[in-house]
């Protein structure tokens, strides 16, 4: 009886503190929500709540607080299945600092943007529906995000949807995009629309931004300039010209106004002027981080108990070091990260 008793709170103390936090505010402010909702008269209105452009101004914490309200019961069941698993695997590779950096710029500049499109809607159209007739809130831009961030870290893992549908990660980003762009044409741009944005925002911050734990020469090292997380990796061959381009022209002029911090090898879609020794920097970054790697298999190895000739074949040291070679090489000669084949329920 004690261990059934001490069980959900064991459980709930495994999670990470940002986690954790993150999702019981998203539970509190939600029923909130639907409190007022239920013991509201008429004209029900909680502009300091969500997000509503023609009165966030006086109510600036509502372009982040506006994420912890999902306005329907559905919507809160599928946050809640999504979002604490997502950002509890996130927070123990990346740590709390790195995690509140990602879910912030990518909930408020989301909402930024949002914000100043429908101002902009409003002075073209000249309808007050794009100031008080949109209502964003929850955490679809979040969710985006959290996707380009699994693209970015295990892109060829499997994973199965619902117990239904298989697919790998790299594939649900733009699968999620277009159901986006589906549902704003067919005239629901809010809350669809801050998808888009959030796929935007959290891949410009992985790309460019993120510090990560490696250094060079005593350095941070920001962002994956690697090609694999190009921005012309998520588009077909057949738009790569054009967004190849427009990729090229607006990353010039912001490294001309020294908007991204250099780090690495400064390359995009191949044709981005590379900082001098940034190509061997890269390696050296991707070499560590191979090594790194094998020496966590290795350690693995040694704590399981051997099952055969083959198992104390492959821990033989002429394997090890041809192992370490092979991966030496790959990170060096192609610059791509191992990937996973393991399968997953989500």
């Amino acid at each position: 009886m004690a261990v059934l008793s001490t069980a959900p709170l064991q459980f709930i103390a495994s999670i990470p503190p940002v986690t954790r936090t993150f999702t019981a505010l998203t539970v509190v402010l939600s029923l909130l929500y639907y409190w007022l909702w239920w013991t509201s008269v008429e004209n029900f209105s909680v502009p300091w709540l969500v997000l509503v452009p023609g009165s966030s101004l006086f109510y600036p914490w509502t372009f982040v607080t506006s994420a912890f309200v999902e306005t329907t019961v559905v919507e809160l069941i599928f946050t809640l299945i999504t979002i604490p698993a997502s950002l509890r695997y996130l927070e123990r590779l990346w740590g709390a600092a790195e995690t509140i950096k990602f879910v912030v710029v990518t909930i408020a500049v989301s909402n930024v943007i949002a914000f100043g499109l429908n101002w902009i809607e409003f002075f073209v159209l000249r309808s007050p529906l794009f100031l008080y007739g949109m209502w964003f809130h929850g955490q679809m831009a979040l969710q985006i995000g959290v996707l380009v961030a699994f693209t970015q870290l295990i892109p060829e893992h499997q994973v199965q949807l619902f117990g239904v549908l298989k697919a790998r990660v790299k594939t649900l980003p733009m699968s999620y995009l277009t159901v986006s762009t589906v549902m704003c044409l067919v005239g629901f741009p809010c809350p669809w629309i801050v998808i888009q944005f959030g796929w935007l925002v959290s891949w410009v911050w992985l790309r460019f931004y993120k510090k990560n734990t490696e250094t060079l020469g005593g350095g941070p090292v920001y962002g994956d300039r690697s090609e694999t997380f190009s921005l012309v990796s998520w588009f077909p061959p057949l738009v790569h010209k054009p967004i190849t381009f427009l990729g090229n022209t607006v990353y010039g002029l912001a490294t001309k106004f020294h908007l991204i911090p250099l780090s690495g090898s400064d390359v995009e879609a191949a044709n981005y002027s590379q900082v001098p020794g940034g190509a061997r920097a890269e390696a050296e970054r991707r070499r560590a981080m191979a090594l790194k790697a094998l020496d966590q298999q290795v350690a693995g190895g040694r704590n399981t108990p051997p099952r055969g000739p083959a198992t104390v074949a492959s821990s033989s040291a002429p394997s090890a070091s041809n192992t370490v070679n092979d991966e030496t090489s790959l990170a060096k000669g192609t610059g791509t990260k191992p990937t996973e084949g393991q399968e997953q329920a989500v």
